[in-house]
């Protein structure tokens, strides 16, 4: 390999980004480990060999011990008050306002893609390397990157990632996305990586155990109000406390009484109140998003037929995808689909690709 490219390995602590590094490393690369110092968590709990969060002490200390069986450099990069101030902040505004974010997605946007390559970039390196399974492709003919799915359908993580664009694309690497989970692991055992069987990360990492409550009440206490809880007519059949405690779709913990199943139809944040109705009342014909990326780049001029996906483990369907201003897009799928919660993402897929994606604003009826 001529001049040994220099790239920049953000490494979590976990078994996907070891296995990048490492497969880099075999491939002759310039290779840096970087952990990004996120949240602080207490120490007890950060320490805990079951913790399966990227944020705290144990994380580092595994990154470190993985970068030092490689014998490569690692350094933390303490983006705290940006992850406050982008990612935790939005997440709290997002609940008060009775929608449900992915504050990974947005940490991909806004740390992990931004600050993260601008960290890379001071240390000298050309690209940036993750372990998401995910891959990109480069078509020359036309010059474009392409994002697509990863190999392992089941750990597919293309959702996440909808907001890159392509001079981020262009810098960079995701070597796992060409193996399945298993591979990975297996990989990893064969290098002897400390990682090799560490539990997956599932929690939104600054909220250990999913107690989200627990985290909202000290920064939004506004939020924990009680209200109303109405069917879709405006009739009047109890009282909760607080509309955090629960989201589009949700059917357990509604503490009322019916003869037939009832979910969240919507929230309604400035008089605190709680719709719900049945799962026919959920679905979801059209829908408006808005904050749309498009990772060819531009705006969409007119309709385009995708496949679409409104949350991470929901299957695609078949939508039409209409322009509705720069930013926004109006999305009618073929099929009604269940639950589409104001907050989360809907993604665009032709096939294996991610063609982009936005923040879910309102169903439409």
């Amino acid at each position: 390999m001529k001049g040994r490219p220099k790239v920049a390995v953000a490494m979590s602590g976990g078994v996907d980004s070891a296995v990048a590094a490492a497969l880099l490393v075999g491939k002759g690369y310039d290779v840096v480990g970087l952990t990004m110092n996120l949240f602080s968590l207490p120490g007890d709990l950060c320490r805990s060999e079951e913790l399966r969060s990227c944020c705290g002490w144990k994380a580092a200390e595994d990154a470190h011990e993985v970068a030092r069986r490689l014998g490569i450099p690692h350094f933390v990069a303490d983006f705290r008050r940006d992850f406050e101030e982008t990612v935790i902040k939005d997440f709290c505004l997002e609940y008060e306002r009775g929608r449900t974010p992915n504050p990974c997605i947005r940490c991909n946007e806004h740390i992990k893609f931004k600050l993260l390559m601008e960290k890379a970039s001071r240390l000298g390196a050309e690209f940036v390397a993750t372990g998401h399974h995910a891959r990109v492709t480069h078509d020359r003919t036309r010059r474009r990157f392409h994002l697509k799915k990863g190999k392992d359908q089941s750990k597919d993580q293309s959702y996440f990632l909808y907001p890159l664009t392509q001079a981020q694309l262009a810098r960079v690497l995701m070597p796992v996305g060409s193996l399945t989970k298993r591979e990975v692991r297996e990989e990893a055992r064969k290098r002897a990586l400390p990682v090799a069987a560490r539990p997956e990360s599932q929690e939104v990492c600054f909220i250990p155990h999913g107690r989200y409550p627990d985290f909202l009440k000290e920064r939004i206490p506004e939020a924990f109000f009680p209200g109303p809880i109405r069917d879709v007519s405006g009739g009047l059949l109890g009282e909760h406390s607080g509309i955090v405690h629960f989201t589009v779709g949700q059917r357990r913990g509604l503490g009322i009484a019916s003869p037939h199943p009832l979910y969240v139809v919507s929230i309604n944040p400035i008089n605190h109140a709680i719709v719900v109705g049945t799962k026919d009342d959920l679905a979801c014909r059209k829908l408006l998003a808005s904050r749309v990326n498009w990772i060819a780049g531009g705006k969409l001029e007119e309709q385009v037929r995708v496949k679409a996906k409104i949350r991470y483990k929901h299957g695609e369907a078949e939508a039409l995808v209409t322009p509705f201003s720069s930013a926004k897009v109006v999305v009618e799928f073929e099929k009604p689909q269940r639950a589409a919660a104001p907050g989360q993402s809907v993604v665009f897929y032709r096939r294996d690709e991610v063609l982009g994606g936005g923040i879910i604003d309102q169903a439409l009826s």
